[in-house]
């Protein structure tokens, strides 16, 4: 039975996040994975997801790692428990710094020390304060663009994520932000929630972000990936070394295009699809986007929940 991977970005860490997968040998091999990491990172990730304080690990510079190791210390997990590989894989922002090392694209080490670099380059390339995010509910794509053009007034506020019918998020400077919510309201959208967040990702003012995480990137090894891989820069396939290093750079300042790729997935066949990485964000996301009866959206957020998305993985296709 066919099955995709997706992997969640930033904002679904917490402290503590892993903690349902609580049999012996799971936490064993999940702090074996945060142990890989932490020699990179030269302090100890796993301390930090597992006992906080929740504002050390919601620093972009820590949560960036932790969210890479989490999603892959639980791919591994579902590989030592018998699972397959999946047909394709993609990630949410962050997240495709996941899906490029499951798929073996990328050693799991460089992707640590990359993902510390973005989340210190993005955090260095708006002051604090100046940025801020917002989500947008129960408004068309094109009415949210319309919005953020009205209240732009010569600074930036852009839709960065489309994350649902329904759910687009926007980014930019902070007072235009505000601006693009007034304007969303007189529109009709249900609900404008500033999110908890300084950093305008994937906004243009990534920019200077995106050139320096590039000259990193070009210094590191890339291979054709295992597994297809699709990118939601653009809800496309992509396999070249130096293509995958160039959708890293676009990436932090263009849009998620996420409705997009779980359609693009959906398309292929799939039985299920399943969120691999602490929470269900992606999950919920999944089963607005698409409705198939046929499509079961799944999460790995604990044994039981592991449990049945193998039983369901070795399920014979109808």
């Amino acid at each position: 039975m066919a099955f995709g991977f997706v992997f969640p970005g930033q904002g679904s860490q917490s402290v503590g996040m892993l903690g349902g997968l609580a049999e012996a040998d799971a936490q064993a091999l999940i702090r074996e994975s945060f142990a890989e990491a932490s020699s990179v990172l030269g302090y100890d990730l796993w301390q930090r997801v597992s006992e906080g304080p929740p504002e050390r690990l919601n620093a972009t510079e820590c949560t960036q790692p932790a969210m890479l190791a989490a999603g892959v210390a639980t791919f591994r997990l579902w590989r030592r428990r018998g699972g397959g590989e999946p047909a394709v894989v993609a990630g949410h922002s962050l997240g495709e710094f996941s899906a490029l090392v499951v798929a073996e694209a990328l050693d799991f080490a460089a992707a640590i020390d990359l993902v510390r670099l973005r989340g210190e380059v993005m955090q260095e390339a708006v002051p604090v304060g100046s940025g801020a995010m917002a989500a947008i509910l129960g408004l068309e794509d094109a009415e949210v663009l319309e919005a953020c053009a009205e209240a732009a007034q010569g600074e930036v506020v852009e839709a960065v994520n489309f994350n649902a019918p329904g759910q687009v998020v926007i980014a930019g400077n902070r007072r235009a932000v505000e601006r693009a919510i007034e304007a969303a309201k007189t529109r009709g959208a249900k609900r404008a929630v500033v999110l908890p967040v300084s950093v305008p990702a994937h906004s243009s003012l990534m920019r200077p972000a995106a050139e320096r995480l590039g000259e990193k990137l070009a210094a590191v090894a890339f291979r054709p990936p295992r597994l297809r891989f699709m990118s939601a820069v653009d809800g496309q396939p992509h396999e070249d070394p130096q293509a995958l290093r160039t959708l890293l750079v676009r990436q932090l300042s263009s849009p998620v295009r996420w409705s997009e790729t779980v359609r693009r997935l959906a398309g292929l066949g799939l039985s299920q699809l399943i969120e691999c990485g602490p929470g269900k964000v992606l999950t919920a996301l999944n089963r607005r986007i698409e409705r198939r009866a046929d499509l079961a959206c799944l999460a790995l957020e604990d044994d039981a929940s592991l449990e049945a998305a193998l039983l369901a993985s070795r399920q014979p296709q109808p």
